[in-house]
């Protein structure tokens, strides 16, 4: 079996075999199988040059999908599970990122959190949870997240508590702070410093005397022998203190 020709289209190369097969491939396919000298190929050669092209296009891949972002071991060994090259170049593709500086963990543990810090409000623990979840090092996360500036972990958490607070105008204040704290420790925040920011937050009492008008009628509705009970659990539950309740309860000769 013989070469008759090798062209270049853009980035890679096409060899024409005198059996009308053509190949698209690689210039270090073509270097490395000496196809530029050696224009005689047999079954062996032939087979070798497939399995090569398919490993540099394979890599070519995972090098635009690197391009885009940093990308974790993990994502990476993920991307070439998908792929049918075998695992010894599997292992050889993750090896050659690693020693050119592609795929670094600790740099990719850094590089996430800062985009998270700078352009989501998540909260530190949920940024540790993600970035286990990409199989980085116990090491690694815990260097990221400690150079985390604590002022703006602050700002974030206060920018959620006033959003909260302007979409939650019917709330009382009690209600109200659990419903944030428990937002927050879900976005990653941890406990003390959401009740630190929300016992600093300037919170504005409001007269929500409305509030428990609609609550008093809607359970007149289904008003028993246990009224008054269900009356107080309710508007307890709704986060009014005991002495609103009772005032309220007075105010309507219960």
């Amino acid at each position: 079996m013989k070469i008759t020709k090798i062209s270049k289209t853009g980035s890679k190369y096409k060899l024409t075999l005198d059996s009308g097969e053509v190949i698209d491939t690689y210039d270090d396919v073509i270097l490395n199988n000496n196809l530029l000298y050696s224009k005689r190929i047999d079954k062996k050669l032939l087979e070798k040059i497939h399995n090569d092209t398919n490993y540099y296009r394979t890599y070519n891949k995972i090098l635009n999908l690197i391009s885009t972002r940093l990308r974790s071991e993990y994502e990476v060994k993920e991307y070439l599970n998908k792929s049918d090259i075998n695992d010894n170049d599997k292992q050889k593709i993750i090896e050659n990122l690693k020693q050119i500086g592609l795929i670094n963990d600790k740099a990719f543990a850094k590089a996430y959190t800062n985009d998270k810090i700078n352009l989501s409000l998540d909260g530190p623990e949920k940024i540790a949870k993600n970035l286990k979840k990409q199989k980085i090092a116990d090491e690694h996360i815990k260097e990221a997240l400690n150079n985390i500036d604590e002022e703006i972990i602050k700002n974030h958490i206060d920018k959620i508590i006033e959003k909260k607070v302007k979409i939650n105008q019917k709330d009382t204040i009690t209600f109200l702070k659990q419903k944030i704290l428990n937002y927050l420790i879900t976005q990653g925040y941890q406990r003390e410093m959401v009740i630190q920011r929300l016992e600093n937050y300037p919170f504005i009492k409001k007269d929500l005397t409305e509030e428990m008008e609609k609550i008093y009628q809607k359970q007149l509705k289904k008003k028993d022998k246990n009224f008054k009970s269900k009356l107080k659990a309710k508007l307890y539950n709704k986060g009014f203190s005991i002495e609103e309740i009772n005032n309220f309860i007075e105010s309507k000769n219960i």
